[in-house]
């Protein structure tokens, strides 16, 4: 992994595109490609390997969650985290993208300390997601039975149960290690472990799954 991440910019406005780049350049971000619909944001992936992809959920032709569900379906060593930018925070085109696979969501009117904040967080694995708006993101879309994202978690340990429950209300690791009384090293493994248990991409899904299977609910993290 290099110093400078790579991004891709999805929008079909160009001047989202344009001021979006100007912002990430500036911060020492290679903008490796731009496209103005889904088709053209799979096919600069493919052709590109960015990091990251700001994907815009309404493009014409194909969408942003079509889009987003083509990419992290493709066969790929490394695929790009995607996060999905909206015009409202409660989309239910969002809670879709999340549940695919994206690493989180930005409205469109980001500050640009938040946007180059929010690429080099989901370029390391975090996600990118407020607990608050998750909540009520799940409460108000997430299907009531059989969801998306409905795992098994009998297949987690106490502890990883707990690690979840934690990890669901936004904790970083380093918060969960000095919750848990547990070195950083050890919240990570038990991290790795719940993913890998429950076959999800990252942490932005395991946090669906902990409010689809009530393991939380809104408004008792």
């Amino acid at each position: 992994m290099t110093d400078r991440p790579r991004v891709v910019i999805a929008d079909d406005q160009a001047l989202v595109r344009t001021g979006f780049a100007m912002i990430l350049a500036a911060d020492g971000i290679d903008v490796v490609a731009e496209a103005a619909d889904g088709a053209q944001a799979v096919a600069a992936v493919r052709r590109d390997r960015p990091d990251v992809v700001l994907m815009d959920i309404r493009m014409p032709e194909v969408d942003g969650l079509e889009a987003t569900r083509r990419i992290l379906t493709a066969p790929a060593e490394a695929p790009p985290r995607i996060i999905i930018l909206t015009t409202y925070d409660l989309d239910r085109y969002v809670y879709a993208a999340l549940a695919a696979g994206a690493s989180g969501f930005l409205l469109k009117d980001v500050s640009p300390e938040h946007l180059v904040a929010a690429v080099r967080l989901v370029r390391t694995g975090d996600a990118l997601l407020a607990p608050a708006i998750t909540r009520r993101l799940v409460e108000r879309f997430s299907p009531r039975e059989d969801g998306a994202l409905h795992r098994d978690l009998s297949v987690l340990t106490p502890r990883e149960v707990e690690v979840m429950q934690l990890l669901a209300r936004g904790l970083s690791n380093a918060e969960l290690a000095a919750s848990l009384h547990l070195s950083e090293t050890t919240v990570k493994t038990h991290v790795t472990r719940i993913l890998s248990k429950l076959d999800l991409r990252d942490r932005a899904q395991a946090i669906v799954v902990a409010y689809e299977t009530r393991l939380v609910t809104p408004g008792n993290p």
